[in-house]
């Protein structure tokens, strides 16, 4: 049996579609994400309020899950592998395992503050497909 989609379905199907990327993935960035001034900002403020005196630094990974395959995950760490990748951006530092950074190459962490929310967002190249919550992507 065929549906017929109303003009809204439609227009949410549409809106999907136009969110997909495709990427050439031949060209390696030195810093597998970067960070906006306003997320660095942002990530400095939320450090300061730990409280805490042992160096912390954001870590950015990659995990398998959520509805499109990976699932991005960040929180604050004071231990560093061998092979993770550190860079610093507005005096953060942000931490990368070798494996996410495969995957993240590229990849731009945003932060914004208005009034339909407020929130850190991930823009990578690499995503082939991400889901309407934004957290996950293949």
């Amino acid at each position: 049996m065929r549906k017929t989609l109303t003009i809204m379905e439609r227009r949410t199907l549409e809106e999907r579609i136009d969110d997909t990327t495709t990427v050439n993935l031949t060209k390696k960035d030195p810093n597998p994400i970067n960070l906006t001034d306003g997320a660095a900002e942002k990530v400095a403020e939320l450090i300061a309020a730990e409280g805490v005196e042992e160096l912390l630094a954001l870590r950015v990974s990659v995990k398998p899950g959520g509805c499109s395959g990976f699932n991005y995950d960040m929180y604050f760490d004071s231990e560093f592998a061998d092979d993770d990748i550190v860079r610093e951006f507005g005096g953060v530092k942000v931490v990368v395992d070798a494996s996410s950074a495969e995957l993240l190459n590229g990849s731009t962490l945003e932060y914004s503050d208005s009034l339909q929310g407020a929130g850190f967002h991930i823009t990578n190249p690499n995503a082939t497909r991400t889901c309407g919550c934004g957290n996950s992507f293949s």
